[in-house]
């Protein structure tokens, strides 16, 4: 009897720690995104996307995700790559690259920011080699596509190293004997990469990919310290619902659909991305 207990002794610790901290905590989120004054009601996301910043956050949190998601995964790709092939130096260069994990979203906004500003670095760079008169206002409140561009920078300096890191490890995973079969058989390096390593990569690519477009909808931070309300993004307007405009309802109601946005695109990667049961060691 105890061995058949012991397994759930083991995960009741997590599970109350799930519950109290995630589940109750949801469930009065949800009560106040779908209730107004004790009274069940959609008035709020009736709000909400009557809003005249609503499409534009989430026309722009979708498309961040869109371009952001797709460019770290080829780069996280690229470094695993490199990182798993390394004989020598493999550690020092796998920390090289996740230096930017030590850095908080908010700092790696500021660190672009000055990059980007009028006395930044790159103005500084432009104006020394004569490409400018004078500096040039990158991140003005006209400029939303060089915002945009700036905020996709960063995102992707900051957090393609958690996508490497796991991909590392699913890699590291992989029996170097198929592809030494496969080499032995005139299979090219390309070709090796796309019939043996992305196949058997899937669960990696799954948690990765999910991982980081969940965060992706959650940004904030970095377009704050880049853009502030010039690029307005989902996660922005919640903290604007919640902060400024002091209603904590509707503001409940925007965090609601970034959390249905993300269950629907872990979905989708988790049946995408899935391994087929005759591919299962």
């Amino acid at each position: 009897m105890r061995p058949k207990v012991l397994p759930y002794l083991l995960l009741l610790p997590a599970t109350l720690f799930l519950c109290v901290f995630f589940l109750h905590p949801f469930l009065l989120v949800a009560w106040e995104a779908f209730s107004r004054d004790g009274v069940a009601t959609l008035d709020n996301f009736r709000t909400m996307a009557g809003n005249w910043k609503f499409p534009q956050a989430l026309r722009n949190t979708l498309l961040l995700a869109a371009i952001v998601v797709p460019l770290q995964l080829a780069l996280a790709l690229s470094m695993a790559s490199i990182v798993t092939r390394m004989e020598k130096g493999r550690s020092a260069v796998l920390y090289i690259f996740a230096i930017p994990l030590g850095i908080s979203d908010l700092a790696a906004g500021l660190i672009w920011l000055a990059i980007f500003e009028q006395s930044g670095f790159l103005n500084t760079l432009l104006t020394g080699l004569g490409l400018v008169a004078k500096p040039v206002m990158f991140l003005g409140y006209q400029s939303k596509v060089m915002i945009f561009v700036a905020v996709v920078l960063a995102e992707v300096w900051r957090a393609t190293a958690i996508m490497m890191v796991i991909l590392v490890a699913g890699m590291g995973l992989i029996p170097k004997e198929y592809g030494e079969a496969a080499e032995v058989f005139g299979a090219g390096p390309w070709k090796r990469f796309v019939k043996i390593t992305l196949p058997l990569l899937r669960p990696s690519l799954q948690t990765a990919i999910i991982l980081r477009v969940i965060l992706a909808f959650e940004v904030f931070a970095v377009v704050a310290a880049l853009g502030g309300s010039n690029l307005p993004v989902l996660m922005g307007e919640t903290y604007n619902w919640q902060f400024t405009l002091q209603d904590r309802n509707v503001a409940a109601a925007v965090a609601m659909v970034i959390l249905a946005i993300s269950i629907g695109f872990t979905l989708f990667f988790l049946y995408a991305l899935r391994v087929p049961k005759e591919a299962r060691i």
